[in-house]
């Protein structure tokens, strides 16, 4: 019988547990546990029989895999997977996934929760401004792009994306206007929403001359991923321009910096995007899902490994 470990530091709510459970069961396999481990000894002692392994934030690495003599597969409940060691995984013939699509509403919705915030001058009393009108620009229109696009539709925003991967046609055809920079979108929109993944093209991507491209008044929403910033250089600029603000579900290294800049910075405490009772159950029952497709048809259809 096969073992289906779900390690999560940060637990799955109960009814995400049962919904694996009943996936796991149902197909004839043993379903284990390990929440709130803290150390990573533990990790290392419960993934030794584990043929398959579902995480969240948890870290899967090099010292992980060599545990894990029997696993075959990890699967990343989200769609962000830099906390495992590719190159690792392929050495060890280990498939991973992520599963795309499945918090994409949730960061989606908290994207605009930042940004009316933000807009509203953090509600501090003052006269603030409205979204509707406003010129959006989406830098990167995967899942959570599309859901910020539909959501920015109700809002009365002017909608723009930029994406290197997606074709003009697939972005235009959702009523969305395709520019063909980066930098053309920073220099068009007065918001910009970031969903890019953190990449060796993409870390410190996002800093002093992109973001000094903005409007005045300008306004950037980070609910991607910390390294794309380059703290330093968006600082800077931040300092020179009393205009922009940035709000951003991933605190900053250097968070004690970016709160001089009173009024005009914001970071949630954690990540929060997929914290939704929705996007945890979601997540939890396709990463099961896909762990069953891959032990009885093969189906690697989210395999971000080579």
């Amino acid at each position: 019988m096969k073992k289906i470990l779900v390690a999560t530091d940060k637990p799955f709510a109960k009814v995400a547990v049962d919904g694996i459970r009943d996936v796991v069961e149902a197909a004839g396999y043993e379903l284990a546990l390990l929440e709130k481990y803290g150390e990573k000894t533990k990790l290392l002692e419960a993934v030794k029989d584990a043929d398959a392994l579902i995480i969240r934030s948890d870290v899967v690495d090099a010292e992980v895999l060599d545990a894990a003599k029997q696993l075959k597969i990890v699967v990343r409940a989200g769609a962000g997977y830099d906390n495992v060691d590719l190159a690792a995984a392929t050495a060890h013939g280990v498939c991973v996934m992520n599963t795309p699509g499945q918090n994409s509403n949730a960061v989606a919705e908290l994207a605009f929760g930042l940004m009316v915030m933000a807009v509203r001058n953090f509600y501090n009393g003052t006269s603030g401004t409205e979204l509707k009108g406003k010129k959006l620009g989406i830098h990167a229109y995967g899942n959570v792009g599309r859901n910020v696009a539909r959501i920015a539709k109700g809002f009365g925003m002017e909608i723009y994306a930029y994406d290197a991967f997606c074709p003009k046609d697939v972005i235009e055809k959702d009523g969305v206007k395709a520019v063909g920079s980066a930098e053309e979108l920073y220099a068009t929109c007065h918001v910009v929403s970031l969903h890019i993944p953190a990449t060796a093209e993409t870390k410190n991507s996002i800093g002093y001359e992109l973001v000094g491209k903005m409007p005045k008044g300008g306004l950037l929403v980070n609910t991607a991923r910390k390294e794309v910033i380059d703290e330093a250089g968006l600082l800077k600029l931040m300092e020179e321009r009393a205009d922009l603000k940035y709000v951003t579900d991933i605190m900053p290294a250097d968070h004690a910096g970016f709160s001089k800049m009173e009024g005009r910075y914001f970071s949630t405490p954690k990540k929060m995007g997929a914290q939704t009772a929705e996007a945890n159950i979601n997540a939890g029952i396709a990463a099961a899902k896909q762990i069953v497709g891959y032990f009885t048809e093969g189906c690697e259809k989210f395999r971000v490994n080579s």
